[in-house]
């Protein structure tokens, strides 16, 4: 395996992010008992699980966990479905965790170079909001809905259970999990509700930032 062009860490064990606001603080569209859970126990165990997978692994433990799943052919087969359910886990709820904030008006819709970008790809926002909506209420079972970057150009898509576009590449700039344990707290079966809700907790300026970093890599 060559190491040569990886972004070596300082430190190898992952750990959990804290979450970059209270965990009330997405209310009433998600409620805080749901952000306990989903944030402390579902995010933590796969962490524990990722770094109980690299335990032996002196190379691997120091790489990014975009630089894993993006390079996964290169992991021991011995462990690559842990690293890919594991790996994915902690990737995907870290980027939830951040294209998430409390509702504020003048973060409520994305501008600038992404909302040009949804227009040419998708018609307007509206659009991009149904057929996103519509993406994810398609997808079967546990999974995600997202919308990636590819050179430059926005593509929906979905995933099963915590795999990630970067398996493919794709840069994530907006996530949404589709996980019962995501909502059913307060949504019980009713995920399309859920998602209607979430449209109000979207932090379009982090979304903006990543669809900008998309763009010069």
């Amino acid at each position: 395996m060559n190491f040569t062009n990886f972004s070596f860490k300082e430190v190898y064990m992952f750990t959990l992010p804290d979450l970059p606001y209270a965990y009330n603080s997405l209310e009433p569209y998600i409620d805080e008992a749901t952000m306990r859970i989903h944030h402390d126990k579902h995010h933590a165990a796969y962490i524990k699980n990722l770094n109980e997978a690299l335990a032996n692994q002196d190379k691997l433990q120091m790489l990014t966990v975009e630089e894993l799943l993006q390079n996964l052919s290169r992991v021991p087969e011995t462990i690559r479905t842990k690293v890919r359910n594991h790996g994915g886990g902690h990737a995907n709820h870290t980027l939830f965790w951040q294209v998430m904030a409390p509702p504020e008006p003048n973060a409520a819709a994305p501008a600038g170079d992404l909302i040009k970008a949804i227009n040419v790809t998708f018609g307007s926002l509206l659009t991009f909001q149904e057929k996103f909506t519509s993406i994810t209420m398609g997808r079967f079972g546990s999974g995600w809905a997202w919308l990636v970057s590819v050179s430059g150009k926005l593509e929906i898509v979905d995933t099963p259970n915590q795999d990630t576009p970067l398996l493919e590449h794709k840069t994530p700039i907006l996530g949404l999990d589709v996980w019962e344990h995501a909502y059913y707290l307060k949504y019980q079966n009713l995920r399309a509700d859920y998602i209607k809700q979430w449209w109000n907790v979207i932090n379009w300026r982090e979304v903006e930032k990543r669809f900008a970093q998309s763009l010069v890599k």
